[in-house]
């Protein structure tokens, strides 16, 4: 008996693939919900599970080798958020405008602070790539939908207080102090 038909017969062994089937055969459940995934797996007979490990591996390979990271993270960020947008602008409600809108303020100001302060960024936070591509993920993925609960939990109550308060202490026309902080006193007591 060979030393690897010794290791294939020995009961860890057995009991990890075991449980390394089970979990796989979980995943394969899950991503059955997802028609494109079907697809493939029928036309080149590559399990769909193998198909998403492979692609994660893959994303954490490319992030180790960081001259790549900056690259694939903006891919990630822009492709599909680029189509759902296009999509977006064809539908006739308003729910997908907030998430495609507030996602792409979002994106943009980590791709604005990037190209000023990325050695400041890289330095604090080393691994910046990796988490700004789940934090993007989050924002894009329709089963979260990220930057519609930005937007209504963090921006709009920001933005409806910023805009509240400009229009109190900005006067339309020439007035005294006086009368500039009785409008203020009031405007806040409303």
């Amino acid at each position: 008996m060979s030393a690897t038909q010794k290791v294939q017969q020995h009961p860890v062994f057995i009991q990890a693939q075991t449980k390394a089937n089970y979990y796989l055969n979980q995943l394969d459940k899950e991503l059955t919900k997802y028609p494109v995934l079907n697809t493939f797996e029928q036309r080149t007979q590559v399990p769909k599970a193998y198909l998403v490990i492979g692609a994660v591996l893959l994303l954490t390979l490319v992030h180790f080798i960081n001259p790549l990271a900056a690259p694939v993270s903006n891919l990630v960020g822009w492709a599909l958020p680029a189509y759902l947008s296009f999509k977006a602008l064809e539908s006739p409600g308003h729910q997908d405008d907030i998430q495609w809108l507030t996602y792409w303020v979002v994106f943009g100001s980590f791709n604005f602070t990037e190209s000023i302060a990325l050695r400041m960024v890289l330095y604090y936070f080393p691994w910046y790539f990796a988490f700004k591509t789940v934090f993007i993920l989050w924002l894009q993925l329709p089963m979260f939908r990220g930057a519609q609960v930005t937007y209504l939990n963090v921006l709009r109550p920001v933005l409806s207080n910023i805009s509240g308060c400009s229009r109190a202490v900005v006067p339309t026309d020439t007035v005294t102090a006086e009368a500039l902080r009785d409008r203020v006193n009031t405007a806040t007591s409303e």
